[in-house]
């Protein structure tokens, strides 16, 4: 299996490749096109010079032409009798037809290089052959002459080509090089990335990323450091779910069993026999009632919960919670304002919004003062519906906000247990409330306690 580490390389190499050949074919499909018709005009200008002192001075043409040659130019001279004469280097091809050279000599201007035919891997500038040159006609003190010209790219540019072939090969090793370090600063993030998952999934969550980058590395590490502390607090969570229920199931267990051993002695008094059997039945509901809850919780989580949803009228359904609730809520003297439009009606399922409205008021109805007032009121906000159940109790303190929708968390754990309360009453109004689409938000101070259930309407 190849590492990434070769991966990265061995792409980034396909890469340069690629891009090397597309970038030839690119320039010289630009010579072919543009270039090539320009130093084929000017080509001819210069042979045309050559031409013109050759006629003028016809018994120096040898001497001038080999100066010329000099100066960085392959000529070839005929005069279709048998006379030819090379100056400069010489051609690596003499592919030139004898039609071109009497073209020539009858007094055309041959165009080689213009007409030198494109192909994608041959580039016509640097292509050494009789055929890919100029040609123009001379006359001489007693014939005409063929004269074809084309630039000697080895004379004209040889140092220049070498001094840019080192730049190319030293550019290729530096990059090598430094592409390997890259490389490792690239993928060595990653590695330690994957060291902490095996760790993660061997159960060890103390894990401690370099998170100081600020690249898509950094970031993926800085989300996988939180993903981290989640995982470490679900899995505390876990355990403390897990020792919760063993607490909350033993409880009542021990005292059934202690009770219904107590009730097994037959002197026992026909008064303490009723206390004693009211107490068991009272934890069995509560065992009930547990057993009821997690089995609603577990079934939210797990999306295992049909949840039928219908359009019902939040005012209609608000109302009848409150008539379960209205002994308590006269019992203890409490003021009740509600108020909730007729018009707003929600999409969802009522048997389950109907538990988070009983347990909502039923909460603010047990833990507030005798006395004092539970305000009920609803509002549109674009196409959701907010419901604030706020009320005029004593507030629940800050330290206590951030886990009240835990399971089993109990603000005073003395109070909750003995109203018979199992601590799963909050968890499950939010889990119906995301379920729902919604979200739930709590606030709280002296003065009192509000909860906002904010979902989405008709």
């Amino acid at each position: 299996m190849k590492s990434l580490y070769s991966r990265v390389f061995l792409i980034t190499l396909m890469v340069i490749i690629v891009s090397s050949v597309i970038g030839f074919l690119g320039s010289n499909m630009y010579y072919h096109v543009k270039l090539k018709p320009y130093n084929d005009e000017k080509l001819i200008g210069i042979a045309e010079q050559m031409k013109q002192y050759a006629e003028k001075q016809p018994d120096d043409m040898p001497l001038y032409l080999q100066n010329a040659a000099a100066l960085g130019y392959q000529i070839y001279l005929t005069d279709g009798q048998g006379t030819n004469r090379y100056y400069g280097r010489d051609f690596r091809e003499h592919d030139m037809d004898d039609q071109t050279k009497k073209s020539v000599l009858s007094g055309n201007l041959y165009h080689g290089v213009a007409e030198f035919p494109n192909k994608p891997f041959i580039s016509g500038f640097f292509d050494n052959r009789l055929s890919n040159t100029v040609g123009v006609p001379v006359h001489g003190r007693d014939r005409t002459y063929a004269l074809f010209i084309r630039p000697d790219v080895l004379l004209q540019f040889g140092e220049l080509r070498i001094f840019f072939a080192q730049i190319i090969l030293f550019t290729i090793a530096i990059s090598i090089v430094l592409f390997l370090i890259s490389t490792t600063y690239l993928v060595k993030p990653i590695t330690r990335l994957s060291d902490a998952t095996k760790r993660i999934a061997q159960g060890s969550y103390k894990i401690k990323l370099p998170i100081h980058r600020r690249d898509e590395i950094g970031q993926l590490a800085e989300h996988f450091m939180t993903m981290s502390h989640e995982l470490e607090r679900v899995d505390q969570a876990r355990q403390q779910f897990v020792a919760n229920v063993s607490h909350e199931i033993q409880s009542p267990l021990t005292s059934i069993q202690g009770f219904a051993s107590v009730l097994a002695d037959r002197e026992l008094p026909q008064d303490e026999r009723k206390h004693y059997a009211s107490i068991i039945e009272k934890e069995s509901r509560h065992l009930s009632l547990l057993s009821k809850q997690l089995l609603l919780l577990s079934s939210l989580e797990q999306g295992q919960e049909s949840v039928n949803k219908t359009s019902f009228s939040l005012r209609g359904q608000i109302r009848q919670a409150v008539q379960v609730l209205q002994w308590q809520i006269e019992e203890k003297e409490l003021l009740l304002k509600l108020s909730i439009p007729e018009t707003i009606n929600l999409y969802g399922d009522e048997v389950l919004l109907m538990q988070v409205w009983m347990n909502l008021i039923g909460n603010a109805v047990n833990h507030i003062p005798k006395g004092r007032s539970i305000d009920i009121r609803a509002e549109r906000t674009n196409s959701f519906c907010k419901i604030h159940i706020q009320d005029t109790g004593d507030g629940i303190a800050t330290e206590h906000l951030p886990f009240l929708f835990d399971r089993f968390y109990r603000v005073d754990r003395a109070r909750e247990r003995a109203s018979g309360g199992t601590g799963l009453g909050l968890s499950i109004v939010k889990k119906i409330v995301q379920v729902h689409e919604g979200s739930l938000e709590v606030a709280s101070s002296s003065e009192g306690t509000t909860f906002t259930v904010t979902l989405p309407q008709m």
